[in-house]
């Protein structure tokens, strides 16, 4: 079971399920996450075209301006809601939808993601969100990390003329790296449990009918505190400093690591959790944010990737139900 017996430190950034409320308090527990593409994959809006940005990273004759290739919050809730509705549908008794106005707004996972007034004509009741996610940046440019991909239109005949070529949807390359927060909100231990057991579990990314996109999330550290932590766009560019810092990386500028063929998981790792660190301890005099030991967060992790699963959505499914009714009084 998860409690704050068990593990005391999560009290900080979470609230006991009992005492769950309606009214937004200031409860935050950050989820760092490096997400490493294993295969190519489609992460557009118009369904050909790669979402790109425009950003400055450095200073003075180092500065330079990138088009990162960006993750958009919403591929990454969507792919992440389909799997935890699967997920309880294989751990519970429950057949809750994705469909937009046909969400039961009564399961774990409807009532920490949220979900739209229902078309029962009984229910008009509305659930924000309590999982944040924003939106997360290659650390190369779109020139190195995104792939124009062209097929030859096709036929039935054995001799045919030329015909011209299809353009396919730009393709991000496998390797890509996105330095990623996920931030939760007056959640309880067990729904931070569910949340990680969908990271670890979930390997799909992008567009729900390809089968493309198979990622990798390295989960680099657990954080809870009064306030949030940093953001993806400020980590990705402290990444991209470290990197052109780092000798065993033999990047002199920033314009050799926004155009390398590729970067290490690993060392990109490292950056990244020390980046976070860093700039808790510089924002604003320091954050009110501190780190989960690593051994706590190798048994939640554990937890949410095994059979206990099961019985911890089961105890929280009461209290999520609890929680809607609150609305009703």
């Amino acid at each position: 079971m998860i409690d704050y017996d068990t593990y005391p430190e999560l009290e900080r950034g979470t609230v006991h399920r009992d005492e769950m409320s309606i009214a937004p308090q200031s409860n935050f527990t950050s989820i760092l996450v490096l997400r490493e593409l294993e295969s190519h994959a489609i992460f557009t809006t118009d369904g050909e075209n790669a979402d790109l940005a425009s950003v400055a990273v450095g200073s003075g004759e180092d500065r330079e301006t990138y088009s990162p290739g960006l993750l958009f919050m919403r591929k990454q809730t969507g792919s992440d809601r389909r799997f935890g509705k699967s997920l309880q549908r294989d751990l519970l008794d429950t057949d809750c939808t994705m469909q937009v106005n046909s969400m039961c707004q009564e399961c774990v996972e409807c009532v920490l993601y949220g979900s739209a007034a229902s078309s029962d004509a009984d229910s008009s009741l509305s659930i924000t969100s309590r999982v944040m996610y924003d939106t997360a940046y290659t650390l190369r440019d779109a020139t190195v990390a995104i792939d124009d991909k062209f097929q030859n239109a096709p036929g039935d005949d054995y001799a045919k003329e030329a015909e011209p070529t299809i353009r396919e949807p730009d393709f991000f390359e496998p390797g890509t790296l996105f330095p990623t927060v996920v931030t939760l909100r007056d959640a309880t231990p067990e729904e931070l449990a569910f949340v990680l057991g969908v990271t670890v579990k979930n390997k799909r990314y992008g567009a729900a009918t390809t089968r493309l996109g198979r990622v990798k999330n390295h989960i680099l550290g657990v954080y809870t505190g009064s306030e949030e932590g940093p953001a993806n766009l400020g980590l990705t560019r402290d990444i991209i400093r470290r990197l052109r810092n780092d000798s065993s990386t033999a990047h002199e500028s920033i314009q050799e690591v926004i155009t390398a063929s590729a970067h290490d998981p690993e060392t990109v790792s490292k950056h990244l959790q020390s980046s976070f660190e860093d700039r808790i301890e510089r924002e604003h005099g320091g954050l009110d944010i501190e780190r989960v030991p690593e051994e706590t967060i190798s048994e939640l992790i554990g937890t949410a990737s095994g059979d206990s699963l099961a019985e911890i959505l089961e105890t929280q499914r009461d209290a999520s139900q609890a929680f809607i009714k609150q609305a009703d009084e």
